[in-house]
This record gives C-alpha cells, sequence and structure tokens, in this order.
C-alpha cells in the first residue's frame, strides 16, 4: 500500500492480523523493506507488523533537498497516523536504528519499546558520509556497491544468494535518495538524547560489524537504562538476511509477554481481540453474583491461554470457533465470529473451518454455524 504524507508517497507493506500489537520495522541505508522479510514472516503471525520504504529508497518517492533522520521519523509516525497506529514496538536496522531512536525522542508516548540492531547513537565520522554522498552522486550506485556490501556481511556470506539479493536492491537504490540519507547519517548525533527514553529497548549487534561495531552497542545500552544487549556471532551489519533465525528469536524472546499480572494481561489481550467497546459492556453488567467468574475466565482463559505464543491468534481465533461450533455454544460462536476482523481470520477461513466441524463435529451443527456465521458477517457489514 501507499500513504500519501509528508509531500511524498511512502510504501508500505503491512501483514498480520489487524488487532495484533503495531511492530513498525525501520530498514538500513541503500536497502527496502525486504530487509526484514524473514522476521515479518515469523512476527506477523502475532504482530500486526509495518514495514515503510524510507524516502529515496524501495517504491518511496524522494523530494529534492537535504535529507534528516528527523524527516524520515516524522515521515514513520505519518505512517503510523495514516494506519491508526497510536503506539507500537518500533525496530530500527543501521540508519532504522537512527530513525527509530528519533521517533521515540520526537514521540516517546507512541513507542512501547525499542529494538535497535546495527546501530548507534552517533555514526562517525561526517566526513566519511559526506563523501560517499558526493560519489554516489557523481558516479552512481556502481561506486559503492562493492565496498559496502563487504562491510554488510561477513566473508563467509560474500557469495550466497541472499547476498546477490542485497547488492541487487543496494544498486537499484537511487542515488539521490541513497546521497540525502547518507548526508543526514552524517548530521545525526543523539549521544545526548537517547539516554533520555525511558522505554524498554532491546540491542542486537554481530559481532563481525564495522560500520556499527559492539563498542557501539555496549555504549547505548550503557545510555538505555532499561536495556538488554544480545550480540550475535559470525554475522556483520546486517544480520536480518545473514542470520535471520537469530534475529528472529532475539526479537520474539524481547516482544514476548513476561506476564506478572494474569489478570492485566488477560484484559489487555481480551480488548485486543473483542473490542474495548464489547469488553466495556461486558464490564458494566458484571454484578456481585458473577464478579469471581468473570475475574476468573479473564485471568485464566485470555490471560493464561491467549497470551501464550505457541499459536498466533488467527490459530486461536478459528479453533475457538470451531469448538463453539461443533459444542453448539451459539451466543460465544457470534461472540468470536465478530472478533475475527481483529485476529486476522478471514471469513474464508471461517468457512473452511466450519468444513471440518462438518466433518468431525456433525452436519447439524455445522449448518447452524453457517446460518448463524452469515448473519453476523451481514450484520458486521451494516
Amino acid at each position: 500500500m501507499f500513504v500519501r504524507a509528508n509531500g511524498i508517497d511512502i510504501h508500505v507493506e503491512v501483514s498480520g492480523p489487524p488487532g495484533g500489537q503495531p511492530l513498525v520495522l525501520l530498514h538500513s541505508l541503500g536497502t527496502s523493506a525486504q530487509v526484514w522479510d524473514a522476521q515479518a514472516q515469523a512476527l506477523s503471525h502475532g504482530f500486526r507488523v509495518i514495514r515503510p520504504d524510507m524516502r529515496g529508497h524501495g517504491l518511496t518517492s524522494l523530494l529534492a533537498g537535504p535529507g534528516s533522520i528527523e524527516q524520515y521519523a516524522r515521515d514513520a509516525l505519518a505512517v503510523m497516523d495514516a494506519l491508526g497506529v497510536e503506539t507500537a514496538h518500533v525496530a530500527g536496522l543501521s540508519i532504522g536504528g537512527l530513525i527509530a531512536q528519533s521517533l521515540a525522542h520526537q514521540a516517546p508516548d507512541r513507542v512501547r519499546s525499542l529494538i535497535l540492531c546495527d546501530t548507534a547513537m552517533v555514526i562517525p565520522p561526517p566526513e566519511s558520509w559526506i563523501a560517499r554522498a558526493a560519489l554516489v552522486r557523481e558516479q552512481g550506485m556502481q561506486a559503492v556497491v562493492e565496498p559496502v556490501i563487504a562491510r554488510w556481511v561477513t566473508p563467509g556470506f560474500l557469495d550466497a544468494p541472499e547476498t546477490s539479493g542485497l547488492r541487487a536492491v543496494l544498486l537499484r537504490t537511487p542515488a539521490e535518495g541513497y546521497a540525502a540519507a547518507a548526508e543526514a547519517i552524517a548530521a545525526f548525533d543523539h549521544s545526548a538524547k537517547t539516554p533520555m527514553l525511558a522505554m524498554p529497548a532491546l540491542i542486537i549487534v554481530g559481532d563481525q560489524d564495522q560500520a556499527t561495531p559492539v563498542a557501539s552497542a555496549e555504549a547505548m545500552q550503557a545510555a538505555l537504562r532499561h536495556s538488554k544487549l544480545v550480540v550475535l556471532p559470525n554475522a556483520a551489519h546486517i544480520p536480518t538476511v545473514e542470520c535471520p533465525d537469530a534475529v528472529t528469536s532475539a526479537m520474539q524472546a524481547f516482544l514476548q509477554p513476561h506476564i506478572h499480572d494474569y489478570y492485566d494481561a488477560g484484559m489487555a489481550v481480551r480488548k485486543q481481540v473483542l473490542g474495548e467497546a464489547h469488553v466495556a459492556r461486558a464490564g458494566a453488567a458484571i454484578t456481585a453474583f458473577d464478579r469471581d467468574f468473570q475475574h476468573f475466565i479473564t485471568r485464566t482463559a485470555w490471560g493464561g491461554v491467549w497470551t501464550r505464543p505457541g499459536l498466533d491468534r488467527r490459530t486461536r481465533s478459528l479453533l475457538t470457533i470451531a469448538m463453539m461450533a461443533a459444542l453448539g455454544h451459539h451466543e460465544e460462536l457470534k461472540l468470536h465470529i465478530r472478533a475475527s476482523k481483529n485476529t486476522g481470520a478471514s471469513p474464508e477461513d471461517i468457512a473452511e473451518t466450519l468444513i471440518q466441524v462438518g466433518v468431525y463435529g456433525g452436519i447439524p451443527a455445522a449448518n447452524s454455524a453457517f446460518r448463524i456465521a452469515k448473519e453476523t458477517f451481514k450484520e458486521m457489514e451494516q
């Protein structure tokens, strides 16, 4: 999809259930949203993954004039606004990490957490970035491809097909888009601002990264009081491509909810799946007679089961619909069909699930469920 904001058309890839927690992934210099492909595929089972192409990169347009990290951050915020995202986890790779820091500084109340991958608070020296910008403007992207690729991956990964893909994306990057971003890096220094950020942060770095070495990551960890550092072995500057599973695992471990109160966790998930309006109405109807039972449901079902990372919300939604249909719990069936708009389960998914119910739960049960589903979808369209 495309979002028109700040004078440009921003290309954005969105995946995952609409009701999932938003996760914004910001790519590196000379690449595009695809540099996060592996992580997006894994994390979109439970998160609403949002990947914009930075201005002058991928399919996003570019305005003439100098770039700035602050402007790139405003672009990302504009994408969040266009998608109706109030708060999000924000991950950034290389320059994407600079943008993430700026975004968090500009709008700290909109960032749930930061994931800073192979980046830094400042990437010196500025003179080298200015010289690189001038070089690509004069000679094109071909002039920097091989030196850049040699820093992106380890020597043993240079002949990998994934590296060929990185090379092709780098060559296709508009020279002016690359140059403007390089100049933005030269002007960026958040050494005094990043320590002011209070949200949880995960810092990831390849142990062979020359562009933003482990020392830079350690400096960020020291600056961010609620941060954790993960050093990836045998990885360079673009580990999302070179060792995708390791990056994904680190992100999943960080993003997985650490539950201290199962009632509060359950209430949060319940609102995300069923909608805040429904939960508010249900809460208003609670009396002393059923208060303990409602607390039990929220704590046990929503907090103890729906928060588990083993199944994504779409799968849990379909399983619940199948069981409610097979057991003839029609009121709950209708409730969870309505909730499917937040879990990513499509009407086609539900129809297939109810066919399965017909085989294993009985034709009469499936027949009733199809009727209820049709009525519910019709009501949802009104």
